[in-house]
């Protein structure tokens, strides 16, 4: 078999199982286990899977910069944030991160719903300055372009300081075994961190990161109270999910 062929096979694999190992790869086609990681490694770079130790996982798309990611899944991005506003109550505190799927969600809060927003993000403060009753407290720090976000010592101090009732956290993927992931080291520091100041945190999942990974870890699938799903995701995918206590919601 030629190496295409093979690399191609194996995607199959990684779409029906979720995952694949190096070892049983090597088994099914009859080839070394340092073959199979060479085409592995190969496929990674490519930006077709993520891989981890012992084999792979689905790669996520939503490792695009910012304006290409407003492209992707722009329905399930929708119907997700319509969902996940109707968490929001009067007078809560409640961080909303940065990211194309929590900036779709300020389209779904009512005009009329008072309480105050704690962001890293300028979109995200800038796309509320034209909510009356809403108050904004924008964490600053060194911006991560490609995010457009705030990271670094100085958001993590203020972040510090915080004590909200949600947390509504973007990520690049939702994958049982590797968790909540995102494709910075030092933006999987500051959502870990934000995380750990709220109440609740909420993962908000459209298509694109549903089963795959990213790789920096963010922290174990648990770190999510909430995870926001569009209708139609797997079953039995979100019945794993749910067996690891996480509550989730649908469009």
């Amino acid at each position: 078999m030629l190496t295409p062929q093979r690399q191609q096979q194996i995607l199959q694999q990684l779409a029906e199982q979720g995952q694949v190992l190096s070892k049983q790869l090597s088994v099914l086609f009859e080839v070394s286990e340092d073959t199979i990681r060479r085409d592995l490694r190969d496929m990674a770079k490519a930006g077709l899977l993520q891989r981890v130790y012992g084999g792979a996982l689905p790669a996520s798309a939503a490792t695009a910069t910012f304006s290409q990611r407003q492209q992707v899944a722009v329905a399930s991005k929708r119907a997700i944030a319509k969902k996940a506003a109707g968490l929001i109550s009067a007078g809560q505190v409640v961080i909303i991160d940065g990211g194309t799927t929590t900036t779709e969600l300020l389209n779904h809060i009512p005009k009329d719903l008072s309480f105050t927003v704690v962001t890293h993000s300028p979109t995200i403060a800038v796309g509320l300055a034209d909510f009356p009753l809403v108050d904004v407290v924008l964490i600053g720090g060194k911006l991560f372009k490609h995010s457009v976000v705030a990271v670094g010592a100085g958001a993590m101090e203020s972040i510090a300081r915080i004590q909200a009732d949600l947390f509504f956290m973007g990520v690049t993927g939702v994958h049982p075994e590797a968790g909540l992931t995102t494709g910075d080291y030092e933006e999987a520091c500051i959502k870990r961190a934000l995380a750990g100041r709220a109440a609740e945190t909420v993962v908000l999942a459209s298509a694109e990161k549903v089963n795959a990974a990213s790789a920096y870890a963010i922290g174990d699938i648990t770190i999510a109270n909430t995870l926001v799903v569009e209708a139609g995701t797997d079953s039995a995918w979100l019945q794993v999910i749910q067996q690891k206590g996480v509550v989730v919601l649908s469009d």
